[in-house]
């Protein structure tokens, strides 16, 4: 069975295609995305209009690509991210597949975006167990207990304000270091020293909560040095400013990732997100997974990151599952629970 999945919850347009089998077993067959981030970099961010209107661009070509990739005329299922994400954007995706699945005459599947984050664990091999996931990105810092691919999760934990995505763009603004933030940060960072600035680890504290997240205090904290440095005339070093940030984001967010694990008994951690392409990240984790005996599983860098295959990946999940389609008339939720994998 062939499945396409369409993703446009931020500023990537993306379309993938897998094959499904018998047994369960996907195989990637498309993998084709547009990212609209070049036009959002002038403003630090991004902006929601303009990621709308550069979903309406690409959607068409970027399914031409994925068709041509995949070797098909037409799949036999199709599924769109219906929320969470900005409104404006999980509005063109969604319409353009339902567009699609009536045209091609097949059923359309309305899943979860972070739930696709999970589903690309399938793809990399062994069917994920019992796990923790850690999902990181500009929009997204959770922990989420994961009881298999394709089932409702569990919200662990969240960041009660910043993303740890949205705290490194903004950390680079205030460096003057260009959109997006965290590859000039992780590039900047091996050349820095991780121990030359005691910046501030949020909720660390006995009496904190466990599994929530906070980086609004550690970007202030940033600021409040660069200021400190202005006024008395000295030059900073960047380089050691990006690697002790750094070193306070992923320190938090493993160590409190292995402490999930261990709380709810899971023996494997899997990273998503964009910012799971972070290469400190990537190491410390592993450092910590290994100390702690937990397995750790990272998705290759391009699966990281906003796609269709990951889309595609959990519906055709569901469908081996024996899930029903999503009727026509579903509509988007920016704030869908993680609870929720499918919508009817």
């Amino acid at each position: 069975m062939i499945v396409l999945g369409i993703e446009s919850s931020c500023d990537e347009t993306g379309v993938g295609v897998v094959k499904l089998d018998g047994e369960g077993n996907l195989e990637i067959l498309a993998d084709s995305v547009a990212s609209s981030m070049q036009e959002h970099a002038r403003f630090g961010g991004v902006v929601p209009e303009i990621a709308s209107r550069a979903h309406l661009e690409s959607m068409v070509p970027v399914m031409r690509e994925a068709l041509r990739q995949a070797g098909v005329d037409k799949p036999d299922a199709v599924a769109a991210t219906v929320g969470p994400g900005l409104a404006g954007a999980l509005l063109v995706g969604a319409s353009a597949a339902k567009a699609y699945a009536a045209a091609w005459g097949v059923p359309f599947y309305a899943v979860n975006h972070l739930g696709g984050h999970v589903a690309v664990a399938n793809l990399e091999g062994e069917t994920l167990p019992h796990a923790v996931a850690l999902l990181v990105s500009g929009g997204h810092t959770q922990l989420l207990e994961v009881d298999a691919v394709g089932l409702p999760m569990k919200e662990l934990g969240s960041t009660l304000d910043d993303a740890a995505g949205e705290a490194y763009d903004k950390v680079s603004r205030l460096l003057g270091l260009g959109y997006p933030g965290g590859p000039i940060i992780d590039k900047l960072a091996r050349r820095g020293n991780p121990e030359a600035i005691a910046f501030p680890r949020g909720l660390m504290k006995k009496s904190d909560s466990r599994h929530d997240f906070s980086f609004s205090g550690l970007k202030t904290s940033v600021a409040r040095y660069e200021e400190a440095a202005e006024r008395n005339g000295e030059v900073i070093s960047v380089a050691d400013v990006c690697a002790s940030f750094q070193e306070e984001v992923c320190a938090v967010l493993t160590f409190k990732a292995v402490r999930a694990c261990r709380d709810v008994g899971a023996k494997v951690l899997l990273l998503g997100g964009g910012v799971a392409a972070n290469s400190r990240l990537r190491e410390l984790a592993q450092e910590r997974c290994d100390k702690a005996g937990i397995e750790l599983r990272v998705p290759r860098f391009n699966l990281c990151t906003d796609n269709g295959v990951m889309i595609a990946a959990l519906a055709a999940q569901r469908i081996h599952e024996g899930a029903q389609e999503s009727p026509i008339s579903v509509g988007t939720d920016p704030s869908l629970s993680v609870e929720t994998p499918q919508v009817f």
